[in-house]
């Protein structure tokens, strides 16, 4: 099944529901960065995070999601926009061989989580807060109740096979729509918790249509749309070459002559492009 995320909207209650299906671009994330233990499963929720805000976003706006704590995992980085296109990374990829396979313990007991906006104005929205719990979907909901004052709750869930691979992953979103009720969003949480914990609703099959009709329940609701979701990188060998002109000329030379070439990682999807000595002359030429 392809990725979505259903965006809902119940006037009764006057919520907005979205619920998200991640499998398939968490599991392309952890295989292109080789994640193992814990990281799988905070690479995993950072992505389906990060896909459920970036669907409140409005055309051409982007954003950002920092985890930093003082774990082992060091931080995620994971950037969505408004089309559902998602990319991340942990910073430390391989936890299984430190025996770690908590997420709350990767990510430690302080930290900071951090979103950043672009929203096509002057300067970039930012909100800041402290890692309340490290578990992922906990500190969203605390970011988004305290920083932008917005009654929300999130729910993430990820199920890992023995090769440290996503199984299946996805989330969902409850915010009040205004006038803001804190209330009425608490009353869905409470229904959410007596239903069976999301990953195993994910795990026996039920799709996002699915999970909203049992939220739901008897409440008439709206789908306003079903939105896809895919792992997009914005890199390129193009862009690449523009960063390495932007170092200048003596520093390019100074990689002909250390290394013979240039070599340029992409943090978010891990492809590789190599500039030979060749193209470094090139390009100390053509800024000379």
């Amino acid at each position: 099944m392809n990725d979505y995320v259903l965006r809902t909207i119940s006037k009764e209650s006057n919520i907005r529901a979205l619920f998200a299906l991640t499998t398939n671009l968490t599991r392309e994330a952890g295989q292109r960065h080789q994640t193992t233990g814990a990281a799988t499963h905070i690479l995993a929720d950072s992505l389906t995070g990060g896909a459920l805000l970036g669907a409140l976003l409005k055309v051409r706006h982007r954003m950002a999601i920092k985890i930093e704590g003082n774990g082992p995992a060091r931080k995620s980085v994971v950037e969505s926009d408004s089309y559902g296109h998602v990319r991340g990374y942990v910073a430390v990829p391989d936890l299984a061989a430190q025996g770690v396979t908590s997420p709350s313990e990767a990510l430690g007991t302080a930290g900071l989580l951090t979103v950043s906006k672009d929203l096509k104005l002057k300067e970039l929205y930012e909100g800041i807060v402290h890692l309340e719990t490290s578990e992922i979907d906990r500190d969203l909901t605390y970011y988004l109740n305290q920083s932008e004052q917005i009654p929300s709750h999130v729910s993430l869930g990820v199920a890992v096979d023995d090769n440290h691979e996503v199984k299946i992953a996805g989330g969902l979103l409850i915010q009040s729509l205004p006038p803001y009720d804190e209330s009425v969003v608490d009353q869905f949480a409470d229904r959410l918790q007596e239903m069976p914990p999301l990953i195993d609703m994910l795990v026996e099959g039920n799709t996002p249509e699915d999970i909203a009709a049992l939220l739901y329940g008897d409440e008439p609701y709206d789908i306003l749309e079903s939105r896809p979701l895919s792992f997009r990188c914005h890199c390129s060998r193009e862009r690449s070459r523009k960063a390495l002109m932007l170092i200048g000329a003596d520093e390019i030379q100074q990689l002909l002559d250390d290394m013979g070439q240039a070599v340029i990682d992409c943090h978010f999807c891990h492809d590789r492009y190599v500039f030979s000595a060749d193209e470094l002359a090139n390009l100390v030429k053509e800024l000379q």
